[in-house]
Parts: C-alpha cells; structure tokens; sequence
C-alpha cells in the first residue's frame, strides 16, 4: 500500500511539472512573440546599427516623397515619370527599395512620378461624313469643340481636316475642332462696272455677296459715284458671303 501511494504521488508530481513545463514555454513563447510584434511592426527600428526603414512614399507628390526620403537619412534618385491611367501628374507611383526594406544610411531610393494619363493622337477623319467622324473623334476620348465649314471643291458634309491635326497628342477629354466642306464656290461676282456705289451694294446683297472696301479715284472717265473697279472681276465663282472691294470714281477736281 506505501508503495502504491509513493508510486502514485510520483507519478502526479511528474506530470505536474510536464505541465508547468509546457506553460512556461507557452508564456515565454507568447512574451517573444509580443516583443517581436511590437518591435518589427508597433515600433519598427533598424536591426544594424546605421541601417534605415526605407519609408512608404506612394501617394505622395514628388517633393514630399523626397522630404520623407531624405528625413530617413535616404538619397533620392530620379527615376523620371510615366503616364499612369488615374494617378494625377506628380504624385509617385513607384519605388525602389519598397517600403519597408532595412537600407544602409545614405542608400538611393528610386523614385517613379506620374506624368499624368497617357496622351490620345487626334485620328484622322478627313474624307469622312461629320457625323462619323464626331463618333469617331469621341470614342478615342476626345471632345469635338466646334465644327467650322469652308468652301471647298469637296462635296458638302465632308471633314477637311481638324485643328490641331490628325495625329497630334492631346489629354484626354481635350477639345479640337473639324472643319467641314460647304461645298464648292457657286456664286458668279456680278460685273458692277458703270454702276452707283449704292447700286452696287444692293446687287451683291441680292447674290448673297457683301460689299467691301470702297476706294475712290480721280478720273476724267466716268462721273463721281460711279463703279469703276472691282476685285473679284466680274464672272469669279465665289462662295456665299465673299466680300467684293470696289473703287468709285471721284471728280476730278
């Protein structure tokens, strides 16, 4: 019976101190682990003396990002800038050593800016019927801003050409301007010679025509208010509204 208890009570005891073992290292591994957790993430510090946390600095614009940089004891270096869809132009979108890398003291970050959202060409829609070209013009994401027409020999609707050109680089969104045939010139410049100045005005009025710079001149050939030139000569196929100068004769005296 003594050996039974002595046996039992030394068998309890033992397992008792396995227990006590493995709280123990229950409670320092958890104390390590807090320490660890707190000192790499609460309160990060270099691990070797003279090293540095390379600082997170994405966002930023670029003179913050080189201050924060610089205030952890890091070079920048200039990594230049690079269109980015949403990323406003100057505010960094890349670098190198990421966030977080322990560098030495003095070491060179790399810094990327944005250079803001990549530029559109103006597409060439020139030949084409307006309204094809304004969808065109707005699926590349563009803006058609105005729509100018001349006179030209192409039929009338057609795109002539845009302001800027086919081709040049805007922002996206950016305004331009087509510029759109009328059609070619069909109006004769009636021939005014011999005519009142005020006879005049009313005939070209009547063509659709308007009347420029008037010029008077001496001349012994025909009396005072009378048409003796014009520019464009009479016959000149003109579009509608062209301005048509005229010089009338004065007296002589």
């Amino acid at each position: 019976m003594r050996i039974r208890r002595h046996l039992s009570f030394g068998e309890g005891f033992t397992i008792d101190r396995r227990r006590a073992g493995i709280w123990v290292l229950t409670g320092l591994g958890a104390l390590l682990a807090g320490y660890l957790t707190a000192y790499l993430l609460l309160f990060p510090a270099p691990i070797l003396p003279g090293h540095q946390a390379v600082p997170r600095v994405l966002g930023l614009t670029l003179p913050e990002a080189q201050a924060e940089v610089q205030r952890a004891q890091l070079q920048v270096a200039d990594g230049g800038a690079e269109p980015h869809p949403s990323a406003p132009a100057g505010v960094v979108i890349w670098q190198d050593p990421p966030p977080a890398v322990i560098a030495p003291e003095g070491a060179k970050v790399t810094l990327v800016s944005s250079a803001g959202p990549p530029k559109i060409p103006v597409p060439d829609v020139s030949g084409l019927e307006t309204g094809l070209a304004q969808t065109l013009v707005t699926a590349a994401g563009l803006v058609v801003s105005q729509v100018e027409s001349v006179q030209a020999a192409a039929p009338p609707g057609l795109v002539m050409l845009t302001r800027p050109p086919a081709g040049t680089a805007l922002t996206p969104g950016a305004g331009l301007t087509v510029v759109v045939s009328r059609g070619a010139p069909t109006i004769a410049v009636p021939d005014l010679l011999g005519m009142a100045s005020a006879d005049a005005r009313t005939r070209l009025e009547q063509e659709g025509l308007q009347l420029g710079t008037v010029t008077r001149r001496r001349t012994a050939d025909a009396s005072p208010g009378i048409v003796v030139g014009q520019r464009p000569a009479a016959g000149t196929l003109a579009a509608p509204g062209t301005v048509v100068d005229i010089v009338v004769a004065r007296s002589p005296q």
